[in-house]
């Protein structure tokens, strides 16, 4: 298999390809101040931590651990090894304590409403005299990011009130989203999930580009204290059951994140880990975002592209370059279990495992495609 070979090729020769275009998800980390938030994200991302008290929003770039992807390169040993990425906002610590401060907090959340998903982080430490109260402040925060939807529900009503009695051509379907947004109203106050208020395919469409913030998959990180890493909290009667919950200690995340390789599994072994949780809490974003991966394997490199589930050979094949897409001819494709287990190409083809799969093709996660193209 050599995807990267033939597509550099075709570039140099009749310079047709278009650049790279993997998929770009982007996740909010927020949390209250103190919450410990910019030591998970600098222990996820593997980053120094930032200056104390920075009022600015960070961006950086989260690795996502991939075992498969690692023993496909040293299988193939190219040149460069390239896992997916996560894109990773760093908000500054929300505060609720007054008008003032839930003003600022309700105009940072604002900046997120682009993002895919938003990673909740709650302490569970005590420090410098705060007693921790997680489920509490995890319960203030869900009812802020609630209340900020509201508030956008109820600046579109009064814009919709204005406009619906002014005689228009778009008159119709004013009407039709003032009733739309009424309903979101009652779901938003009654605290229902604002999906159980969307009826059609059309009404989704219309939300999308607000932005809703209880509409996006959510994660819940509880930074606990050194003594006890793993403790777990009943969120039940503030979380729908669905949302996933992790414990995650980011100090000594953070202090893992630091060591060379060596040092790491040192470390990891005298405190009884086979994983650090920042890869846990990584992988969990991943899933969260409904994004699997399939992989590419050549003399340049062995490459991890996140897709969403659900995707076709065609479209996968356009996440690396649309010349590909518009030339598609098939997917030589090989599941990663089915390598693992016969060793090397030749042994997969023997056993009757190697697939040529069209365009309506269901990526599956896993899968290692080459694609043939005519551009």
């Amino acid at each position: 298999m050599c995807l990267v070979f033939l597509c550099f090729t075709l570039r140099q020769r009749r310079g047709t390809l278009t650049a790279i275009k993997g998929l770009q998800m982007k996740t909010a980390f927020l949390g209250m101040t103190g919450s410990g938030k910019s030591t998970l994200l600098a222990a996820v991302s593997g980053r120094k931590l930032p200056q104390a008290g920075s009022t600015q929003i960070e961006e950086v770039i989260a690795k996502v651990p991939d075992e498969r992807l690692d023993w496909l390169y040293n299988l193939y040993k190219p040149k460069k090894n390239v896992p997916a990425t996560i894109d990773c906002l760093d908000l500054p610590g929300l505060s609720f304590a007054d008008d003032h401060c839930r003003a600022a907090a309700r105009r940072l959340l604002g900046n997120v409403r682009t993002c895919d998903l938003l990673v909740l982080v709650i302490r569970a430490f005590d420090n410098a005299g705060l007693k921790a109260d997680p489920i509490n402040e995890l319960s203030q925060l869900m009812t802020e990011i609630l209340l900020a939807d509201l508030e956008l529900v109820e600046t579109r009503i009064t814009n919709l009130e204005k406009q619906v009695n002014k005689p228009s051509k778009d008159q119709g379907k004013q009407k039709m989203e003032l009733a739309f947004q009424l309903r979101l109203r009652q779901a938003i106050e009654s605290e229902k999930p604002l999906k159980t208020a969307i009826q059609s395919p059309e009404e989704a469409e219309l939300v999308k580009p607000l932005g809703f913030l209880t509409l996006k998959p959510i994660v819940v990180v509880f930074n606990t204290p050194e003594n006890e890493p793993a403790k777990v909290f009943d969120t039940k009667n503030v979380l729908d059951q669905s949302i996933p919950v992790i414990s995650v200690c980011a100090e000594i995340e953070y202090e893992i994140s630091q060591l060379d390789e060596d040092s790491r599994k040192d470390f990891m072994k005298d405190l009884g880990l086979t994983e650090s949780a920042a890869h846990k809490l990584i992988r969990s974003c991943y899933s969260a975002l409904g994004l699997i991966n399939f992989f590419t394997v050549g003399e340049d490199e062995t490459r991890a592209w996140p897709i969403k589930a659900g995707t076709t050979a065609l479209d996968a094949a356009g996440k690396i370059h649309s010349d590909i897409k518009r030339g598609f001819i098939r997917a030589e494709t090989i599941s990663f279990a089915d390598l693992k287990q016969y060793g090397d190409e030749k042994a997969v083809k023997a056993a009757g495992k190697f697939r040529l799969e069209g365009k309506t093709y269901v990526v599956q996660d896993g899968d290692i495609m080459n694609f043939r193209f005519n551009v």
